[in-house]
């Protein structure tokens, strides 16, 4: 396969180590990446260590904790970027704030339209931002296909009800030519794949169990918006509730779970992906997990089960299970690289629309 261009949008935890990732596989190079003030780009390949040290503890926001809602077209103040950190920052520096602190960043109003006015130079784009509305992410793939973006457009989404929004969209991302990759980290994306594979030996799925576990203390400050998307799946939140909290919030909750969050019956995407590729029914589908914010270490072990019949009337469960070692960041960015590259495989055979990670064999 020839080498690969691509672009990121948004700069928090899932995207810079997207970049970071990127230079260690091979056929990747990453052209553009851009957050609510800048992009940067560069059509021989951003130089990704200066990218990353000079925004380290440096992501942009405004600073107040404030929330940036999307208005209906899918533009905001700051042209539809959400923020990893629901519209705030964990730290900024002034008007030089993310991207623009690199010497290859420029200031924007506009970075989405920005990225998409590269069609040329971009394969693919990996959209590295948390669904706080919705339909926001569904919304970047029109505007995408209304530029006549042809190429691979691949995201890590977590929400059953966003893969409708995606079908609803399908014929408009054909005629541009655009294969979209949804729910392709580690859940949904590598574990749905598990799932999918595990499936196999039976005849018929009784159950997909998957149980998380993340410890991501020292990656904290560049994932409180991945958080505050985990949260909304707590009892008595949602996802404009906690779009809406304030970082003194999220603060307050954490400490009443002493940091430790438990999440059961989440709203993951896995479901409604494995029941589109086939393999069971999305009630059949069972995702938690837990999330420890003061401890690296992972809590519990993440772990598949996947219960059916075989042709010979055996009753089964295959499990896979992740090492304890392995990063949240390993566990999310790997996959979504390789779903990038899958989705590549498919675009140059002129096989658009929408895809899930279940019916997509990530490339290596």
């Amino acid at each position: 396969m020839d080498d690969i261009t691509f672009a990121v949008l948004g700069t928090g935890g899932i995207g810079r180590r997207t970049l970071e990732v990127s230079t260690h596989t091979e056929g990747l190079t990453p052209v553009a990446a851009c957050d609510r003030h800048g992009m940067a780009f560069d059509a021989d390949g951003l130089d990704v260590e200066e990218l990353l040290k000079a925004t380290e503890g440096n992501i942009a926001g405004d600073g107040t904790g404030d929330t940036h809602e999307a208005d209906a077209d899918g533009t905001s103040d700051a042209d539809g970027m959400i923020e990893p950190d629901g519209g705030t920052a964990v730290k900024q520096h002034g008007e030089d704030a993310g991207v623009v602190a690199s010497t290859q960043g420029e200031s924007t109003e506009t970075p989405i339209e920005d990225v998409i006015t590269l069609g040329e130079h971009v394969d693919a784009v990996i959209m590295a931002l948390p669904n706080l509305e919705h339909d926001f992410i569904p919304r970047v793939a029109e505007r995408f296909a209304e530029a006549d973006f042809e190429g691979v457009l691949v995201d890590v989404l977590k929400r059953s009800r966003v893969i409708g929004m995606l079908e609803d969209r399908e014929e408009t991302l054909v005629e541009s030519g655009i294969t979209f990759v949804c729910g392709a980290g580690a859940t949904p994306g590598f574990l749905t794949g598990a799932a999918a594979l595990a499936a196999q030996s039976f005849v018929e799925v009784e159950a997909v169990e998957i149980w998380w576990g993340v410890g991501l203390q020292s990656g904290y400050e560049d994932n409180r918006g991945t958080v505050r998307e985990d949260i909304a799946h707590l009892d008595g939140y949602d996802i404009e509730i906690a779009r809406d909290l304030t970082e003194t919030e999220i603060e307050d909750i954490i400490d009443e779970h002493d940091g430790v969050l438990e999440f059961n019956d989440m709203e993951h995407a896995d479901d409604v992906l494995l029941e589109r590729a086939g393999i069971c029914g999305a009630a059949d589908v069972h995702v938690g997990g837990i999330l420890d914010v003061r401890q690296d270490d992972k809590p519990t072990t993440t772990t598949v089960r996947v219960t059916g019949r075989t042709f010979d009337g055996q009753r089964g469960t295959n499990t896979f299970q992740l090492d304890d070692d392995t990063s949240m960041a390993a566990n999310v960015n790997g996959p979504a690289l390789g779903y990038l590259k899958a989705g590549i495989r498919r675009n140059r055979a002129e096989d658009y629309g929408v895809f899930g990670p279940a019916e997509l064999m990530p490339g290596f």
